[in-house]
C-alpha cells in the first residue's frame, strides 16, 4: 500500500477512439463552469453533508492543513462525485492512491493533478489546454467525467472500470488499492 500512497500512480492509459456521442457527452459534462455549490432539498440532507465534511476535514487535516483550502476540495469533490453519480468515498480514495492529495502530481507517463488526468483528455473533450488539469475543479471534474465514463463501459464494474482509469484493465493491485483506500474515507454512522 506504502507505494500507492508515496507516488502517482496514472499507469498506461492510452487515448481510446470514442464515437462522437460519447465525445459529445463528455465535453458537454465537462464544460459548465458552475461554481461547486452544495445544494439541499432539505435540512436533513444539509446536515448530513455538515456532518460528512466534518469527519472528512478530520481525516485529511494532516495532507490539507489549512481550513479553507481543505474545504474547498472536500466540497468540491463532493460536487463533482454527486454531479458524475459517483460514490464520494470512491473518488477520495482513488485520488489518495492517484496522487496522495497533490494538486501538482505529474506521473512518470504524464497524468496530471489530484485525479492523474491524461492530458490527451483536454484534446478530446476539452479546449486543449492541459495546463488547465492542475486547476482543482477542472481536474476533479475530468477525473469524475472519465470514471464516470470508464464505469459505464464496464457496466458498473468497479474493478474493471477502476483498471480501465489506470490503463491496467484486469489487473489487480490498481483497484485493490482504490477499494482498500475507499474504506478510509467511508462515512460509518
Amino acid at each position: 500500500m506504502l507505494l500507492f500512497s508515496e507516488q502517482s500512480q496514472a499507469g498506461a492509459q492510452i487515448e481510446e477512439p470514442l464515437i462522437d456521442s460519447v465525445r459529445t457527452a463528455l465535453s458537454s459534462a465537462i464544460a459548465s463552469q458552475a461554481p461547486p455549490v452544495p445544494e439541499f432539498r432539505d435540512t436533513e440532507s444539509r446536515l448530513a453533508y455538515l456532518r460528512w465534511l466534518g469527519a472528512m476535514s478530520d481525516r485529511l487535516r494532516k495532507k490539507k492543513p489549512e481550513w479553507q483550502i481543505r474545504k474547498e476540495f472536500l466540497q468540491t469533490v463532493w460536487y463533482e462525485s454527486r454531479r458524475a453519480g459517483l460514490d464520494v468515498a470512491l473518488v477520495l480514495g482513488l485520488i489518495q492512491v492517484e496522487s496522495n492529495f497533490r494538486k501538482f502530481a505529474v506521473s512518470r507517463v504524464g497524468a496530471r493533478g489530484y485525479m492523474q488526468v491524461m492530458p490527451f483528455w483536454t484534446r478530446v473533450i476539452g479546449d486543449g489546454d492541459p495546463g488547465k488539469l492542475f486547476h482543482m475543479q477542472t481536474n476533479l471534474r475530468f477525473g469524475c467525467v472519465i470514471l464516470r465514463h470508464y464505469l459505464d463501459r464496464e457496466k458498473g464494474d468497479l474493478f474493471l472500470g477502476l483498471g480501465r482509469y489506470n490503463g491496467s484493465r484486469g489487473k489487480a493491485p490498481y483497484p485493490d488499492a482504490v477499494l482498500g483506500a475507499r474504506k478510509q474515507w467511508e462515512l460509518t454512522a
